[in-house]
């Protein structure tokens, strides 16, 4: 049958990104009990197009997603982007894929299990090189110092929503769940799914204890990051829903440390 993607343009204007988006899309991910957790990610998949050729064959995205939908992880998420230039014989890949997952989280106090969503987001891109950036959305409560300074009793406090994205030293990676461990860490405190009295006590308490500004929770982000040699480069922020305001506050750092 003709090729009608394969002929030629007359046009000479070359595209950075053409392909597929907005792909639902079942995947299974790697977990460090050597496991699996399945889930459906949204997949972006693009590749570049020369001045040339017409137009590039859509389908063989789908089919590269196949060979890899049973496990992906962080550490061979690549290979997808080395198939996409081979098979479509570009230049420039690039695949985006934002999915669920979730973290088994016990409660602080009664140990009661739960689980806890998060955004996670792979971006990659390979032109001669690679280029491989993890996210996560991780969602937390944050206290707010001026309040608790200024205040007879009690202080305001919101959930806020921290987000870290980074890019591994060579030869480096790193689990989802190590770097939501991190980044846990860096506000008042942590929030969980499943909590009882006790529990309620100690993270509202806890809370109280370890007050912090949106400027404060990006501030400990980056030493955190800073302080994690497998880390080359991120960028971190922080959105807090305020409870008493109709706005929100927000911050954001960005480091290449090579």
């Amino acid at each position: 049958m003709p090729d009608v993607q394969g002929s030629q343009d007359q046009r000479r204007v070359a595209i950075n990104k053409v392909g597929v988006k907005d792909i639902r899309y079942p995947i299974a991910l790697d977990t460090p009990s050597g496991g699996k957790q399945s889930t459906v990610a949204t997949v972006n998949m693009y590749v570049s197009l020369p001045q040339e050729k017409k137009g590039t064959h859509m389908s063989r995205f789908l089919e590269i997603l196949n060979k890899y939908h049973e496990a992906i992880s962080s550490k061979d998420i690549m290979l997808v982007c080395h198939d996409m230039k081979q098979r479509l014989n570009a230049d420039d890949a690039h695949l985006e894929l934002e999915f669920p997952y979730f973290i088994d989280k016990e409660a602080p106090i009664s140990g009661m299990p739960g689980k806890l969503d998060i955004e996670v987001s792979f971006e990659c891109n390979s032109n001669g090189t690679d280029d491989f950036i993890l996210g996560i959305k991780v969602p937390a409560t944050s206290l707010c110092p001026c309040s608790k300074e200024i205040s007879k009793y009690g202080a305001h406090n919101q959930r806020c929503v921290m987000e870290a994205k980074v890019r591994f030293a060579e030869g480096q990676s790193m689990m989802i769940e190590e770097l939501f461990e991190i980044v846990e860490k860096c506000a008042s405190t942590q929030v969980f799914s499943v909590l009882k009295r006790p529990d309620e006590k100690f993270v509202t308490e806890d809370a109280y204890e370890n007050p912090k500004f949106v400027e404060d929770i990006v501030r400990d982000l980056a030493v955190a990051l800073n302080n994690e040699d497998r880390i080359a480069w991120y960028q971190v922020n922080s959105e807090n829903f305020e409870s008493i305001h109709n706005h929100n506050a927000y911050a954001m750092v960005e480091r290449d440390k090579r």
